[in-house]
């Protein structure tokens, strides 16, 4: 239709253009312009991916509302008709949604342009009803029940948000600690639960006090996904993955003594040992579990293990949680002997988010690869309908290279994905033995993945100079698979190229540099601190390898590869081997300028500067 209205007005224009005077005629020609560039926006709005991360449901308004990572939307679902009912553009990639308890209100986080967007969900169609800019990332959101208040925690500065519902304005800010991604409320409010991914930790919080009450450490852990809270205020439950410092070796692998998934528990009514449950069968692992729900009644919890394209649905009650000394590599045989305490349903794509109805038993999953909606009833084990959230284009290469990217069937026994350890192209809070550097036991911290065509050569060593040839490494040694073709090399790097760096926090709205940052711009590219000796041009890397001193005896190669300084904020462990948590720590010690490449050292009030500076960048 929209195609057939452009038609009919250019030929109308030429017809105008060519009878009337020379500016009427520049005049429809604009206008024709203008009117194509609109139809061509309205055209992509309504055929795109629109790759769902999140969908939350209004029970008594029979709706489901969904954050859709892609499109940068949010789509209104009615559940009598299964179909979408309307779509609103609401901010740069939307990754979690959620709906206030009287169901008037949906509230979204738009992690790249620094949002919480709110809508107001009534009549079946979506307005916008407000918004507050938070910066720093943020991802998950916490309503308070009976409050005016809700909770966002900012992954890029470690901290959690108090907003007023009402107002939209920021009431409070907690200093929690690294990439609080996820969170959730007891049932009365007193307590917030935050997975911190970057510091392998569960904190709980005080909301009256603000306070953090305590925190539960877990080994190991990485990628701490959503949380939910039990309806009598003891626990919080939440699926994780662990990493275990071996060497990737398929007997290792098949141990789980190198990447593994759980499920844990941590107490909210008092500092405890966290208990878990493994997830993992021998010759058929779980990778990449993501959202996870209860039911009203707590008979059955569901998760999503997005890297396996299932769900995994547990009887509660009887799971056998342990504390200390456990819960062992692999899944308990208790598991594996009753088909009603555990089993698993196949939904395809990369299913994430969940909501559940009140009946308990039928699960909406947002489905990332497929672009929809998925109804499935966990009693039945089957998915009975799927909801096309809109008209999306032939998968192109880089769409392919998400499927690959995010696959952990194509790792031995399916145990992990390049996501596992590469968070949706970024960064790890572990350094890890990717076996890909020459030698075993020599940890390197994970590097990200942007702009990687333009920042060769690739590992930290640099000895690997040709791309392709990185991508097919990493899928037969790093995860012991049986490898992709040169065409799906291409494609995951097609999907690599085509990652977007989310808007830096550390910027001022206008994407300026704070005075602080302009100071240390100056210091960067003075002699004294000598940073541009290696770290210059776009990407603030040389390309070049370097040996600043920092080696270690087991390394096969000798000098290390240049970092691209873009993004560093994110970052929660510094040097190839993760051996300094701060920037300030490895620009005083180690890495100082002053043993590196400048020419002295640098006094604290240059240091704050220059580190505001890099994280600015």
């Amino acid at each position: 239709m929209i195609v057939g209205k452009v038609v009919q007005f250019i030929l109308w224009s030429l017809h105008h253009v060519m009878k009337s005077p020379f500016r009427y005629g520049i005049l429809v020609f604009v206008s024709t312009l203008t009117l194509i560039a609109g139809a061509a926006e309205d055209a992509t709005k309504d055929i795109a991916h629109r790759s769902p991360t999140d969908v939350a449901i209004a029970r008594q308004q029979r709706l489901l509302v969904t954050a859709n990572e892609t499109s940068n939307s949010v789509s209104l679902i009615s559940l009598d008709a299964n179909r979408v009912l309307d779509e609103l553009v609401v901010g740069e990639h939307p990754s979690y949604i959620d709906v206030t308890e009287n169901e008037e209100f949906a509230l979204v986080s738009c992690m790249y342009s620094g949002e919480v967007v709110k809508l107001r969900i009534g009549n079946g169609v979506l307005r916008e009803a407000g918004r507050v800019r938070v910066g720093f990332e943020p991802v998950g959101l916490a309503i308070a029940d009976d409050t005016d208040v809700f909770y966002v925690g900012c992954t890029a500065n470690g901290t959690v948000a108090e907003v007023s519902l009402e107002t939209m304005n920021v009431t409070r800010v907690f200093e929690v600690g690294n990439w609080p991604r996820y969170l959730t409320l007891s049932r009365d409010g007193a307590r917030l639960a935050v997975g911190l991914s970057g510091d392998s930790r569960i904190a709980v919080i005080d909301t009256g006090t603000g306070e953090r009450l305590y925190t539960q450490y877990m080994t190991g852990a990485i990628n701490i996904g959503h949380l939910h809270a039990s309806t009598d205020g003891k626990y919080v439950y939440f699926p994780w993955m662990v990493y275990r410092d071996n060497p990737i070796t398929p007997q290792f692998i098949r141990l789980g003594w190198v990447l593994a998934s759980r499920i844990g528990r941590a107490r909210l009514d008092g500092p405890a040992y966290r208990e878990a449950i493994s997830l993992d069968v021998p010759g058929k692992a779980v990778a990449d579990p993501h959202g996870l729900v209860i039911n009203d009644t707590e008979r059955r919890m569901v998760v999503s293990a997005s890297g396996t394209h299932e769900l995994l649905v547990y009887r509660k009650p009887d799971l056998p949680f342990k504390g200390s000394g456990g819960p062992g590599d692999l899944i308990d045989r208790r598991l594996l002997a009753d088909n009603d305490l555990f089993y698993r349903i196949d939904v395809g794509g990369r299913p994430m988010g969940m909501a559940i109805n009140e009946d308990g038993r039928t699960v909406y999953v947002a489905n990332y690869i497929r672009n929809s909606i998925q109804v499935v009833d966990i009693e039945s084990r089957s998915v009975v309908d799927e909801i096309s959230l809109g008209a999306a284009p032939p998968r192109d290469q880089a769409r392919l290279g998400v499927a690959l990217f995010y696959d952990g069937t194509r790792s031995l026994d399916q145990w992990y994905s390049c996501h596992s350890c590469h968070y949706n192209g970024g960064l790890s809070s572990r350094t890890m033995d990717t076996w890909n550097d020459g030698s075993k036991l020599s940890n390197k911290t994970v590097l990200p993945l942007y702009n990687i065509r333009q920042t060769m050569p690739w590992t930290w060593h640099g000895w690997q100079s040709n791309l392709s040839d990185a991508m097919k490494k990493s899928f037969t040694v790093t995860m012991q698979g049986e490898g992709v073709s040169d065409q799906e090399a291409a494609q995951v790097v097609e999907f690599l190229g085509s990652l977007k760096r989310p808007m830096n926090p550390y910027r001022k709205a206008d994407g300026g540099f704070t005075a602080a940052a302009i100071r240390g711009k100056k210091i960067f590219e003075s002699e004294s601190a000598g940073c541009l000796t290696c770290h210059h041009g776009k990407y603030f890397t040389d390309g070049e390898i370097h040996d600043v001193n920092t080696g270690e005896d087991e390394d096969a190669y000798q000098g290390y590869n240049t970092p691209s300084l873009l993004g560093v904020y994110r970052k929660v462990r510094f040097l190839h081997d993760g051996r300094f948590k701060s920037l300030e720590a490895m620009l005083s010690e180690d890495h100082s300028p002053e043993k590196v490449a400048g020419s002295r050292a640098l006094n604290s009030e240059e240091l704050t500067d220059l580190i505001e500076y890099l994280k600015s960048l």
